[in-house]
């Protein structure tokens, strides 16, 4: 029950740092639109300047994130009572997991896909690649791949903290 009740926690957690910064300034998250569209703002005039500064920002943020998440996910883990490697491993993969898929279904396919507000000015006409529900589920398939190294390594963060 009580990974249920984390899964719940974290889903809104990730919704609330998300959403209100992406409906704020929906160029913030531009690596993370599908690729024509990051190609057509690339090529407006007023967003030249800044997306040079927006693929660092997001590079550095994501190295952030990633050390972040796996201290944090460590920490639940331990504290949830998964203390061996492959106990802490399996805990921290499916709250990944589902906060993975949650983002996929409910943020990325439900809100995006079908947000005006989310549409990059210049870019409004480009209805079928906001739509396109694929890239957003290829997306979710190497979030996996992700969840499951973040898993191994807090399983091996979680283990060595049981030992001391």
């Amino acid at each position: 029950m009580i990974l249920i009740i984390q899964c719940i926690i974290l889903c809104m957690v990730f919704t609330l740092l998300i959403i209100p910064r992406l409906y704020k300034d929906p160029i913030k998250y531009i690596m993370s639109y599908p690729s024509a569209i990051r190609k057509r703002v690339e090529g407006l005039p007023q967003y030249k300047s800044s997306m040079h500064n927006e693929k660092k920002r997001h590079i550095s943020m994501k190295i952030v994130a990633a050390f972040l998440i796996v201290i944090v996910l460590s920490l639940v883990a331990y504290f949830s009572g998964a203390k061996s490697f492959l106990s802490a491993c399996f805990h921290v993969f499916i709250l990944f997991f589902t906060v993975n898929i949650y983002d996929m279904l409910i943020l990325d396919i439900g809100l995006f896909c079908h947000s005006k507000k989310l549409r990059i000015p210049g870019t409004e006409d480009m209805d079928k690649e906001y739509r396109n529900p694929w890239f957003h589920v290829i997306g979710a398939i190497k979030g996996t791949a992700i969840g499951a190294v973040v898993a191994l390594v807090s399983g091996g963060i979680t283990h060595i903290i049981s030992l001391l």
